[in-house]
């Protein structure tokens, strides 16, 4: 733990990066050595954190293209065991290695010289990498895919690293920030998202601070990451191969390369517990989730028509707060509710509970008032207003009559609504997802109504897998 000369916790310390130049491949076809710039002064940051990273035990919060990782020296199981400490992360979850080279990859899988050593007595000089990852690696490193590997015994992670299992994952970020880290520290790093356990993952040092401060001492800021959603985690060693965990890449366009033409999905998006160890990072336990309850609106099927919002929502509230049912536990609320919504493709503004406009009736006798929109340093645009019951108060007030005379009808303040709309580009989507539901937490919403997308294509997948895995409630 991060803690002062008193005893105290101390504050963790964001050290900003310029990421102007910060090294490169020496040649960007073979990936096989990265070279550190040879003007040093944007490394200062690094070399800190490289430091701490090679000889301390306390992980590292650092960004790659994804989302923001929390970083250990995979070789020695002290510094493994900082990351599961920090984040409150399970033991039996294994995690991803990252590497700044292909030179470092084969330091990590090939086997001890002696075992290396044919029948002759000579010296096996092939490749350790295996051959059904090299198209992979030609087309997608660095970036976000993950491969697993064979681990090699003895081996040289932690055995904390694999969580027991004989595989490990391992990538190369698409981040000059987190590969000259890497090379400085001179040891894979093992980082999974940097938030405490089950929260969405990071895309900024802001989060990372969030969730984390106090329990680190460092985290290394280079801007919001650009993909947003985790790496994809793909297993070649078997027949057919598999895809464990959607991400930043594709099945299709893992199909087009030799050797993954039958490549099928094998992982699941419900929380995946029990007591069988996970194959991959990511596919155990409920992750991604907010404080608040999650409902999740899966996209229309294409023959069916197109849902532009949940407008049936705001009478359901309004029973609940009536205590006449139970619905998202709007009914134990001794106040408005506070209720987030994430839009996406086709819902219209406010999901439905107000008609697009200047303050007409939408939904059943409901209106949108005091609308005003809310500053943010995220992409996404975000507005706030008041979600007002119009002419319904024998629903919360059913004995409210004076002689058998109905008094004057009241307006009733059912709630206050937060809209962002993340856009109707996929990517953009994926990029703003985190991020929305962080700022939902932020807000201290009791509700979070997402509008869902079709999962085929692109990261499309990657999106709905995180979504699915947060929702408290599905609804299609």
């Amino acid at each position: 733990m991060a803690a002062s000369t008193n005893g105290k916790m101390a504050e963790t310390r964001i050290l900003r990066v310029n990421i102007g130049n910060l090294g490169k491949f020496k040649d960007e076809k073979t990936l096989e050595t990265w070279e550190l710039p040879t003007d040093a002064k944007d490394l200062q940051p690094l070399r800190e954190a490289a430091t701490h990273l090679r000889e301390g035990i306390i992980p590292v919060g650092f960004p790659t293209e994804t989302v923001y990782g929390l970083g250990a020296d995979a070789t020695r199981s002290e510094a493994v065991k900082g990351i599961y400490k920090a984040k409150g992360r399970p033991s039996d979850n294994p995690l991803i290695i990252h590497v700044c080279d292909l030179t470092m990859l084969r330091s990590l899988i090939a086997i001890a010289e002696a075992e290396a050593k044919g029948a002759n007595g000579n010296l096996n000089s092939s490749d350790p990498i295996p051959a059904i990852y090299k198209p992979l690696i030609a087309k997608f490193w660095p970036g976000p895919l993950t491969i697993l590997l064979p681990n090699p015994k003895p081996s040289k992670l932690a055995p904390e690293v694999t969580a027991g299992l004989p595989t490990f994952g391992a990538r190369m970020p698409d981040s000059p920030l987190a590969l000259s880290l890497i090379h400085l520290a001179e040891v894979p790093l093992a980082a999974p998202s940097a938030n405490a356990s089950t929260k969405p993952s990071p895309t900024t040092a802001e989060h990372v601070r969030h969730d984390l401060n106090g329990k680190i001492e460092i985290i290394l800021d280079g801007g919001p990451c650009l993909v947003g959603v985790e790496s994809t985690v793909v297993d070649g060693m078997c027949d057919p191969p598999v895809v464990l965990r959607p991400g930043g890449v594709s099945i299709d366009r893992i199909r087009e390369c030799v050797g993954w033409a039958r490549v099928v999905k094998g992982y699941k998006d419900a929380s995946e517990e029990g007591s069988k160890a996970p194959r991959a990072p990511g596919m155990k336990y409920k992750h991604y989730s907010p404080k608040a309850k999650v409902v999740l609106y899966e996209a229309s099927p294409k023959h069916k028509f197109t849902r532009i919002g949940i407008s049936h929502e705001a009478s359901l509230i309004l029973e609940a707060k009536g205590k006449k049912i139970e619905h998202l536990g709007y009914e134990a609320l001794d106040r408005p509710a506070r209720i987030g919504i994430v839009r996406t493709k086709n819902w219209a503004e406010w999901a439905g509970f107000h008609e697009k406009g200047q303050g007409h009736n939408g939904g059943e006798g409901t209106t949108i008032l005091q609308q005003k929109p809310l500053q943010t340093s995220n992409s996404f645009g975000m507005h706030q207003g008041e979600l007002w019951v119009e002419n319904q108060k024998s629903a919360l007030n059913p004995e409210e009559k004076s002689n058998g005379v109905s008094t004057k009808n009241t307006n009733t303040l059912l709630g206050e609504v937060i809209d962002i709309s993340l856009g109707k580009d996929t990517k953009d989507i994926a990029h703003g997802l985190f991020s929305a539901l962080r700022e939902l937490d932020l807000r201290e919403v009791d509700v979070v109504y997402v509008e869902g997308i079709e999962d085929e294509g692109d990261i499309a997948a990657a999106v709905m897998n995180r979504l699915r895995k947060a929702a408290t409630k599905i609804e299609v």
